[in-house]
């Protein structure tokens, strides 16, 4: 009995030892089954949160499985700088959207999101688009980042994007004309961009220009605000460096935003500077006068009688301010004559004339990097008449360009080199022909300081600049007649005049005289003191302090000529 007991207590106690086993067994088991189940959310939670840092760091912004983003269309497209460095174009990075419509759902439902999102699309043309049979159409070019990100938003199936890149001009219209414009698919279709299109699609290195910035600014500012005052249709400047042809500073009014391609439709997108072709009047009797001395027809101290105009068939060649007196040369300068400027072309000769604007680069097309470029027109057959009306500027037309680049081969020695957009390095020897001797140069700078010391150019003088010029009117033609109301109005001037280092050309197209200017638009009036002001402000830019002193023997020794008597030139060529 007792046995049996204790035999019983024995298996209730291995009982619940077994029991107790179990428990723990079960317990660790569990525990295990925790830690596996802990340890693969970790795994998932790890994985989607490394996902998550993947796109909103490393990634271009969030994407859609339906909405990828291809790889760029084109190498990047290098950057062109101004002499100082600074950026006047560059191509930042793009997205643009296209659609395969095979994979649109629902072309409907699609179009009316874009349009949601995009609302400079037209919703008949994307539906269109969407419906197409095709399997690639664009629907929408350089999109930005918001856009982006508003379209990927959509879930919209068979929508995607390619990278690209979008041309930018940070100035804006300050360059316009120099620099152009890409088209859509980042082809230069304008100015330097088309010109060296080759070249900048390669990406290596930026493209730096003669320009500078700071002075095309001044060059645009100026001009814009005579063009404004003046009521004139249209304005063109050029700043060159005469000693290697550089161009600092080329302006076309009106203009373009060369950011919103459109903008140069029409009239804006002509360059006046470059292409214009206009009769410059007398500025060109810096031409005859110094193809004269040069030529040895006549002397400074010589002269022509300038009493009566001049009748030729059924024209009369007069001046607009006639002294009905004989002028010396220097005073046919001075005061502009017509009458005196003909009878000194009639002495040079046609031949002799034809060849000296040859050489000054007048009578063909300008060799510079732009595509825009006129041609000049001259008389086809050239007669005794067109010898003695190109003599003072009518006749021939040429460009702002040729006319600044011929005057700084007047004034820099008579070296001819042709102009250029590119930067050369300090101290570069630019090559050139020779067109004048250098005592018919320096002579010449005499000249054209008194014309704004004593001239027609007074008003573009600044002190302490001994800027030297001409001023030059010409009536343009309609119909084949001149119409006295429509000028070209213009001022052509070089500085410092004793070392001559820039050329700097203003012209107006068709303004308007006004109370300021006693209702007068001829070049004098509303060119020469645009000319004045831009010298003012970019000398300091140019490096050149202005003088203290006074005026070199030259020029007093040519203001002694004015209102001398002259000898008689004119019956030496009448006697022959």
């Amino acid at each position: 009995m007792i046995g049996a007991r204790v035999s019983r207590r024995r298996e209730d106690r291995l009982q619940r030892v077994r029991l107790e086993e179990t428990r723990k067994q079960a317990l660790e088991t569990g525990r295990n089954r925790l830690l596996v189940t802990a340890v693969v959310f970790a795994l998932a939670f790890l994985v989607i949160a490394g996902r998550l840092i993947d796109l909103a760091v490393w990634e271009d912004g969030p994407r859609l499985a339906r909405a990828p983003v291809l790889g760029p269309a084109a190498t990047e497209r290098a950057d062109i700088i101004d002499r100082n460095g600074v950026i006047l174009a560059t191509s930042l990075p793009t997205a643009s959207l296209f659609a395969d419509p095979s994979f649109v759902p629902d072309a409907e439902e699609a179009a009316d999101k874009l349009v949601r999102v995009l609302p400079g699309l037209d919703r008949s043309e994307v539906l269109a688009k969407l419906r197409s049979k095709g399997r690639f159409v664009w629907l929408k070019r350089n999109l930005t980042p918001n856009q982006q990100y508003a379209v990927n938003r959509l879930g919209v199936p068979g929508l995607a994007f390619q990278r690209g890149e979008r041309r930018v001009y940070p100035h804006g219209r300050d360059a316009a004309h120099v620099l152009g414009f890409t088209d859509v698919d980042g082809r230069g279709i304008a100015g330097l961009e088309s010109y060296f299109d080759a070249a900048l699609k390669s990406g290596k290195e930026a493209l730096r220009l003669s320009i500078d910035l700071r002075i095309q600014s001044v060059m645009r500012q100026e001009i814009m605000a005579a063009m404004v005052e003046f009521r004139a249709k249209g304005a063109a400047g050029v700043v060159m460096n005469v000693n290697t042809g550089e161009v600092l500073a080329l302006v076309s009014l009106p203009d373009f935003d060369p950011n919103v391609p459109a903008t140069a439709r029409g009239e804006p997108g002509f360059n006046r500077a470059t292409k214009g072709i206009y009769e410059m009047g007398s500025t060109f009797k810096l031409f005859t006068m110094a193809m004269a001395l040069d030529g040895g027809t006549v002397t400074l101290e010589d002269g022509y009688d300038a009493s009566k105009p001049i009748r030729v068939a059924r024209f009369t060649i007069s001046d607009f301010h006639p002294r009905n007196r004989w002028l010396s040369v220097p005073e046919i300068l001075l005061y502009s004559s017509n009458i005196g400027a003909a009878k000194m072309a009639l002495d040079v000769g046609t031949k002799a004339q034809r060849d000296y604007l040859d050489r000054l680069g007048l009578l063909h097309p300008p060799a510079i990097e732009l595509p825009e470029v006129g041609s000049p027109l001259t008389p086809a057959p050239w007669r005794q008449i067109n010898t003695m009306t190109i003599a003072y500027g009518h006749g021939i037309a040429v460009s702002p360009l040729q006319m600044s680049a011929a005057v700084a081969t007047i004034v820099n020695g008579g070296i001819r080199r042709p102009p250029t957009l590119l930067y050369l390095p300090d101290g570069t020897h630019v090559a050139g022909d020779r067109a004048l001797s250098a005592e018919t140069s320096r002579q010449m700078a005499g000249l054209m300081r008194l014309v704004v010391s004593r001239g027609t150019g007074r008003r573009a003088d600044v002190p302490g600049y001994r800027v030297g010029g001409k001023t030059g009117t010409a009536n343009k033609i309609f119909g084949g007649r001149y119409r006295p109301d429509a000028l070209i109005s213009s001022f052509v001037g070089a500085f410092p005049i004793d070392r001559p280092r820039y050329v700097v050309i203003v012209l107006l197209d068709e303004p308007k005289g006004n109370d300021s200017t006693n209702g007068f638009a001829t070049g004098g009036w509303v060119a020469a003191p645009v000319v004045g002001r831009i010298i003012k402000r970019m000398a300091p830019l140019a490096g050149i302090l202005p003088e203290t002193t006074g005026g070199k023997p030259e020029g007093h020794r040519l203001a002694s000529l004015v209102g001398a008597p002259a000898k008689a030139r004119e019956k030496r060529r009448a006697a022959r």
